[in-house]
Protein backbone atom coordinates (compact mmCIF):
# COMPACT_ATOMS: atom_id res chain seq x y z
CA UNK A 1 0.00 0.00 0.00
CA UNK A 2 3.10 2.27 -0.95
CA UNK A 3 1.89 5.89 0.82
CA UNK A 4 -1.32 4.85 1.45
CA UNK A 5 -3.50 8.35 2.12
CA UNK A 6 -6.46 7.90 5.04
CA UNK A 7 -8.40 9.81 6.45
CA UNK A 8 -8.62 9.45 10.42
CA UNK A 9 -5.92 7.71 11.93
CA UNK A 10 -3.62 6.07 9.52
CA UNK A 11 -2.13 7.85 7.60
CA UNK A 12 0.17 5.49 5.86
CA UNK A 13 2.98 6.89 3.68
CA UNK A 14 4.19 3.86 4.18
CA UNK A 15 4.85 0.65 2.00
CA UNK A 16 3.07 2.09 -0.18
CA UNK A 17 5.09 3.84 -0.33
CA UNK A 18 8.92 1.63 -0.78
CA UNK A 19 15.44 -6.62 -1.27
CA UNK A 20 15.27 -7.97 -4.15
CA UNK A 21 16.54 -11.32 -5.25
CA UNK A 22 14.98 -10.60 -8.44
CA UNK A 23 16.32 -13.01 -10.91
CA UNK A 24 16.23 -11.05 -14.51
CA UNK A 25 16.98 -14.09 -16.82
CA UNK A 26 13.63 -16.12 -17.47
CA UNK A 27 14.17 -19.67 -18.56
CA UNK A 28 12.22 -19.80 -22.47
CA UNK A 29 10.87 -17.74 -24.53
CA UNK A 30 8.89 -17.10 -27.30
CA UNK A 31 6.14 -19.86 -26.72
CA UNK A 32 8.52 -21.97 -24.08
CA UNK A 33 7.75 -22.03 -20.77
CA UNK A 34 8.57 -19.23 -18.86
CA UNK A 35 10.09 -18.65 -14.89
CA UNK A 36 11.09 -15.73 -13.42
CA UNK A 37 12.26 -15.22 -9.99
CA UNK A 38 10.42 -12.30 -8.34
CA UNK A 39 11.77 -9.58 -5.43
CA UNK A 40 10.10 -11.81 -2.97
CA UNK A 41 12.33 -14.56 -3.84
CA UNK A 42 9.37 -16.39 -5.42
CA UNK A 43 9.99 -18.78 -8.73
CA UNK A 44 7.02 -17.53 -10.94
CA UNK A 45 6.30 -20.16 -13.59
CA UNK A 46 4.05 -20.17 -16.49
CA UNK A 47 3.98 -22.36 -19.18
CA UNK A 48 4.26 -20.16 -22.09
CA UNK A 49 5.65 -16.26 -21.87
CA UNK A 50 2.97 -14.31 -20.35
CA UNK A 51 0.84 -12.19 -22.70
CA UNK A 52 -2.16 -10.87 -20.90
CA UNK A 53 -0.93 -9.12 -18.14
CA UNK A 54 -2.92 -7.22 -15.21
CA UNK A 55 -0.83 -4.97 -12.99
CA UNK A 56 -1.10 -2.28 -10.79
CA UNK A 57 -1.37 0.90 -12.05
CA UNK A 58 2.12 2.51 -11.51
CA UNK A 59 3.47 -1.02 -12.44
CA UNK A 60 1.51 -0.44 -15.55
CA UNK A 61 2.81 2.64 -16.58
CA UNK A 62 5.96 1.34 -16.59
CA UNK A 63 5.83 -1.90 -18.00
CA UNK A 64 3.84 -0.14 -21.05
CA UNK A 65 6.62 2.76 -21.22
CA UNK A 66 9.31 -0.21 -21.85
CA UNK A 67 6.99 -1.51 -24.15
CA UNK A 68 4.93 -4.24 -22.18
CA UNK A 69 1.17 -3.55 -22.62
CA UNK A 70 -1.09 -4.53 -20.32
CA UNK A 71 -5.05 -5.79 -20.43
CA UNK A 72 -6.10 -4.79 -17.33
CA UNK A 73 -4.85 -2.55 -13.84
CA UNK A 74 -6.15 -2.16 -10.28
CA UNK A 75 -5.31 1.21 -8.14
CA UNK A 76 -6.29 4.67 -9.07
CA UNK A 77 -6.70 4.58 -12.65
CA UNK A 78 -9.10 7.67 -13.17
CA UNK A 79 -10.06 10.79 -11.50
CA UNK A 80 -12.91 12.38 -10.65
CA UNK A 81 -12.39 14.85 -13.53
CA UNK A 82 -11.70 11.77 -16.14
CA UNK A 83 -8.62 12.69 -16.50
CA UNK A 84 -5.87 9.92 -15.77
CA UNK A 85 -4.76 9.55 -12.43
CA UNK A 86 -0.51 10.28 -12.57
CA UNK A 87 0.13 6.76 -10.51
CA UNK A 88 -1.06 4.97 -13.83
CA UNK A 89 1.56 7.11 -16.25
CA UNK A 90 1.07 6.75 -19.88
CA UNK A 91 -1.64 3.97 -19.43
CA UNK A 92 -4.50 4.81 -21.90
CA UNK A 93 -7.81 3.70 -19.27
CA UNK A 94 -9.18 3.69 -22.48
CA UNK A 95 -7.43 0.73 -23.74
CA UNK A 96 -7.56 -1.80 -20.26
CA UNK A 97 -10.06 -3.12 -18.07
CA UNK A 98 -9.91 -1.84 -14.62
CA UNK A 99 -10.27 -4.57 -12.22
CA UNK A 100 -10.14 -2.84 -8.92
CA UNK A 101 -12.37 -3.53 -6.34
CA UNK A 102 -15.11 -2.13 -3.86
CA UNK A 103 -12.52 -1.07 -1.27
CA UNK A 104 -8.61 -0.17 -0.77
CA UNK A 105 -6.12 -3.50 -1.74
CA UNK A 106 -8.84 -4.98 -3.30
CA UNK A 107 -9.79 -6.48 -7.17
CA UNK A 108 -13.12 -7.38 -8.57
CA UNK A 109 -12.14 -11.10 -9.17
CA UNK A 110 -14.57 -12.21 -11.46
CA UNK A 111 -13.47 -9.17 -13.88
CA UNK A 112 -10.02 -10.19 -13.09
CA UNK A 113 -10.65 -13.80 -14.51
CA UNK A 114 -12.89 -12.54 -17.14
CA UNK A 115 -9.59 -10.90 -18.83
CA UNK A 116 -7.86 -14.64 -18.31
CA UNK A 117 -4.77 -13.12 -17.58
CA UNK A 118 -1.15 -15.24 -17.38
CA UNK A 119 0.44 -12.85 -14.86
CA UNK A 120 -0.48 -10.71 -12.41
CA UNK A 121 2.39 -7.68 -11.19
CA UNK A 122 2.57 -4.92 -8.40
CA UNK A 123 5.24 -3.73 -6.00
CA UNK A 124 6.92 -5.21 -3.50
CA UNK A 125 7.62 -2.93 -0.29
CA UNK A 126 10.34 -4.45 2.21
CA UNK A 127 8.63 -3.78 5.03
CA UNK A 128 5.26 -5.45 4.10
CA UNK A 129 4.76 -9.12 3.13
CA UNK A 130 2.29 -8.63 0.63
CA UNK A 131 1.99 -6.95 -2.90
CA UNK A 132 1.01 -3.23 -3.18
CA UNK A 133 -2.65 -2.38 -3.71
CA UNK A 134 -3.67 -6.01 -2.74
CA UNK A 135 -4.73 -6.83 0.89
CA UNK A 136 -3.35 -10.48 1.64
CA UNK A 137 -7.23 -12.10 1.69
CA UNK A 138 -7.41 -10.54 -1.62
CA UNK A 139 -3.53 -11.74 -2.56
CA UNK A 140 -4.47 -15.20 -1.54
CA UNK A 141 -7.57 -15.23 -3.83
CA UNK A 142 -5.96 -13.75 -7.40
CA UNK A 143 -3.17 -16.10 -6.40
CA UNK A 144 -6.06 -19.15 -7.05
CA UNK A 145 -6.67 -17.01 -10.30
CA UNK A 146 -3.49 -15.99 -12.11
CA UNK A 147 0.41 -16.36 -10.81
CA UNK A 148 1.51 -13.21 -9.17
CA UNK A 149 4.66 -11.13 -9.41
CA UNK A 150 6.45 -8.67 -6.80
CA UNK A 151 8.75 -6.12 -7.92
CA UNK A 152 11.29 -4.06 -5.38
CA UNK A 153 9.87 -0.23 -4.85
CA UNK A 154 11.72 0.46 -1.38
CA UNK A 155 14.76 0.71 0.27
CA UNK A 156 16.91 0.98 -3.35
CA UNK A 157 17.79 3.81 -5.98
CA UNK A 158 15.58 5.25 -8.44
CA UNK A 159 17.71 4.10 -11.01
CA UNK A 160 17.82 0.45 -9.81
CA UNK A 161 14.23 0.20 -9.15
CA UNK A 162 13.58 1.56 -13.04
CA UNK A 163 15.77 -1.02 -14.15
CA UNK A 164 13.68 -3.75 -12.28
CA UNK A 165 11.03 -3.05 -14.46
CA UNK A 166 13.09 -2.70 -17.64
CA UNK A 167 14.74 -5.90 -17.13
CA UNK A 168 11.21 -7.88 -16.35
CA UNK A 169 10.11 -6.17 -19.62
CA UNK A 170 13.13 -7.62 -20.82
CA UNK A 171 12.17 -10.96 -19.78
CA UNK A 172 8.59 -10.92 -20.81
CA UNK A 173 9.68 -10.14 -24.82
CA UNK A 174 9.87 -6.34 -25.12
CA UNK A 175 12.79 -4.50 -26.89
CA UNK A 176 13.90 -2.59 -23.98
CA UNK A 177 17.36 -1.58 -26.07
CA UNK A 178 15.42 0.36 -28.56
CA UNK A 179 15.98 3.65 -29.75
CA UNK A 180 13.08 5.02 -27.52
CA UNK A 181 13.91 3.53 -24.28
CA UNK A 182 17.50 4.50 -24.95
CA UNK A 183 15.90 8.34 -26.54
CA UNK A 184 13.81 7.62 -22.61
CA UNK A 185 17.08 7.71 -20.48
CA UNK A 186 18.98 10.18 -22.16
CA UNK A 187 15.98 12.34 -21.03
CA UNK A 188 16.20 10.86 -17.92
CA UNK A 189 19.80 11.30 -17.22
CA UNK A 190 19.52 15.17 -18.89
CA UNK A 191 16.33 15.97 -16.38
CA UNK A 192 18.69 14.71 -13.65
CA UNK A 193 21.35 16.75 -14.48
CA UNK A 194 19.02 19.63 -14.70
CA UNK A 195 18.47 18.50 -11.00
CA UNK A 196 21.47 18.65 -9.91
CA UNK A 197 22.44 22.07 -11.17
CA UNK A 198 19.69 23.51 -9.39
CA UNK A 199 20.64 21.30 -6.37
CA UNK A 200 23.75 23.35 -6.13
CA UNK A 201 22.50 26.17 -6.33
CA UNK A 202 20.15 25.85 -3.62
CA UNK A 203 22.70 24.54 -1.39
CA UNK A 204 25.19 28.31 -2.78
CA UNK A 205 22.19 30.24 -1.49
CA UNK A 206 21.51 28.23 2.22
CA UNK A 207 17.81 27.14 0.53
CA UNK A 208 15.86 24.26 1.41
CA UNK A 209 12.63 21.96 0.20
CA UNK A 210 10.23 20.27 2.52
CA UNK A 211 8.25 17.90 1.22
CA UNK A 212 4.65 17.90 2.85
CA UNK A 213 1.13 16.78 3.10
CA UNK A 214 -1.73 16.92 4.84
CA UNK A 215 -5.92 15.32 5.28
CA UNK A 216 -7.95 17.03 6.96
CA UNK A 217 -6.95 15.18 10.62
CA UNK A 218 -3.38 15.74 10.03
CA UNK A 219 -0.04 17.60 8.09
CA UNK A 220 2.75 14.98 7.40
CA UNK A 221 6.53 15.46 6.93
CA UNK A 222 8.18 13.29 4.19
CA UNK A 223 10.98 11.11 4.69
CA UNK A 224 13.28 11.28 1.29
CA UNK A 225 15.66 8.49 2.34
CA UNK A 226 12.04 6.46 2.42
CA UNK A 227 11.18 6.88 -1.08
CA UNK A 228 13.28 6.13 -4.00
CA UNK A 229 12.95 8.97 -6.06
CA UNK A 230 13.46 11.50 -3.16
CA UNK A 231 16.41 9.39 -1.92
CA UNK A 232 17.76 9.80 -5.20
CA UNK A 233 17.32 13.31 -5.35
CA UNK A 234 18.82 14.14 -2.48
CA UNK A 235 22.06 11.73 -2.61
CA UNK A 236 22.70 11.68 -5.96
CA UNK A 237 21.37 14.85 -7.39
CA UNK A 238 21.80 17.44 -4.44
CA UNK A 239 18.56 19.07 -4.00
CA UNK A 240 18.57 19.70 -0.18
CA UNK A 241 15.42 17.96 1.08
CA UNK A 242 14.78 18.30 4.47
CA UNK A 243 14.45 15.18 7.01
CA UNK A 244 12.28 15.42 9.74
CA UNK A 245 13.31 14.48 13.24
CA UNK A 246 10.61 12.16 14.37
CA UNK A 247 9.68 9.40 11.69
CA UNK A 248 6.36 7.30 12.00
CA UNK A 249 8.12 4.24 12.53
CA UNK A 250 5.53 1.97 13.38
CA UNK A 251 4.15 3.68 9.45
CA UNK A 252 7.28 2.38 8.18
CA UNK A 253 9.34 5.73 8.72
CA UNK A 254 8.02 7.22 5.50
CA UNK A 255 7.17 10.66 6.96
CA UNK A 256 5.97 12.17 10.15
CA UNK A 257 3.14 13.09 11.42
CA UNK A 258 2.19 15.96 13.06
CA UNK A 259 -0.95 17.60 14.45
CA UNK A 260 -2.22 21.02 12.13
CA UNK A 261 -1.66 23.19 14.77
CA UNK A 262 2.77 22.27 14.69
CA UNK A 263 2.41 22.97 10.62
CA UNK A 264 5.10 25.15 10.97
CA UNK A 265 7.55 23.14 12.82
CA UNK A 266 10.01 22.92 9.55
CA UNK A 267 11.37 25.13 7.51
CA UNK A 268 11.66 25.52 3.68
CA UNK A 269 12.11 28.08 0.81
CA UNK A 270 10.11 25.86 -1.28
CA UNK A 271 7.33 23.13 -0.34
CA UNK A 272 7.07 19.83 -2.16
CA UNK A 273 3.35 18.76 -1.90
CA UNK A 274 2.22 15.47 -2.39
CA UNK A 275 0.18 15.62 -5.18
CA UNK A 276 -1.95 12.32 -5.15
CA UNK A 277 -5.84 12.86 -4.86
CA UNK A 278 -6.32 11.60 -1.08
CA UNK A 279 -3.84 14.49 -0.10
CA UNK A 280 -4.65 18.01 -0.19
CA UNK A 281 -4.18 20.61 -2.15
CA UNK A 282 -2.07 23.46 -1.41
CA UNK A 283 -4.74 26.02 -1.12
CA UNK A 284 -6.97 23.77 1.01
CA UNK A 285 -4.07 23.47 3.27
CA UNK A 286 -3.68 26.94 3.38
CA UNK A 287 -7.45 27.18 5.24
CA UNK A 288 -5.00 26.33 8.32
CA UNK A 289 -3.59 29.26 9.41
CA UNK A 290 -0.63 27.65 10.67
CA UNK A 291 0.45 26.57 7.35
CA UNK A 292 -1.03 29.49 5.37
CA UNK A 293 1.50 31.34 7.86
CA UNK A 294 4.27 29.54 6.90
CA UNK A 295 6.77 31.34 5.11
CA UNK A 296 6.87 29.55 1.98
CA UNK A 297 3.13 28.86 2.07
CA UNK A 298 2.44 32.62 2.24
CA UNK A 299 4.73 33.07 -0.80
CA UNK A 300 3.11 30.31 -2.88
CA UNK A 301 6.55 28.92 -3.30
CA UNK A 302 5.22 25.16 -4.16
CA UNK A 303 6.69 22.49 -6.22
CA UNK A 304 4.72 18.93 -6.66
CA UNK A 305 5.69 16.00 -5.70
CA UNK A 306 4.89 12.58 -8.00
CA UNK A 307 5.01 10.13 -4.72
CA UNK A 308 3.92 7.12 -6.81
CA UNK A 309 4.66 7.70 -10.20
CA UNK A 310 5.72 4.61 -12.48
CA UNK A 311 9.15 3.56 -12.56
CA UNK A 312 10.45 3.92 -15.90
CA UNK A 313 12.79 6.76 -17.39
CA UNK A 314 9.73 8.33 -19.75
CA UNK A 315 8.05 8.64 -16.48
CA UNK A 316 10.67 10.39 -14.30
CA UNK A 317 12.47 12.26 -17.08
CA UNK A 318 8.96 14.11 -17.43
CA UNK A 319 8.58 14.62 -13.52
CA UNK A 320 11.76 15.64 -12.96
CA UNK A 321 11.87 18.18 -16.04
CA UNK A 322 8.48 19.21 -14.48
CA UNK A 323 10.22 19.76 -11.13
CA UNK A 324 13.40 21.03 -12.08
CA UNK A 325 10.53 24.36 -13.78
CA UNK A 326 8.69 24.39 -10.67
CA UNK A 327 11.65 24.74 -8.56
CA UNK A 328 13.21 27.39 -11.13
CA UNK A 329 10.30 29.35 -11.09
CA UNK A 330 10.50 29.33 -7.09
CA UNK A 331 13.80 30.63 -6.94
CA UNK A 332 13.80 33.72 -9.26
Amino acid sequence: MRHKIRAGAALALAAGVLAGCGSNAPEGQGGGAWSYTDDRGTVVNVDHRPERIIAQVSAAGALNDFGVPVAGTFGPLVREDGSTEPEAGSVDPSKVTDVTGAGYGEVNLERLASLKPDLLVSGKYAEYPGLWHLVQDQEDAVKKVVPTLGVQQSGIALPEAIGKYKELARALGADVDSAKVKADEEAFNAASQRLRDIGARMRAENKTILAVGGTKEEYFVVVPERNPDLDYYVKELGLPITTPKNPDVAGGGYFERLSWENANAYPGDVLLWDARSASMKPEEMKANPVFAAHPAAAANRFAEWDAVAPMSYASYAKIMNKLADQLEANLR
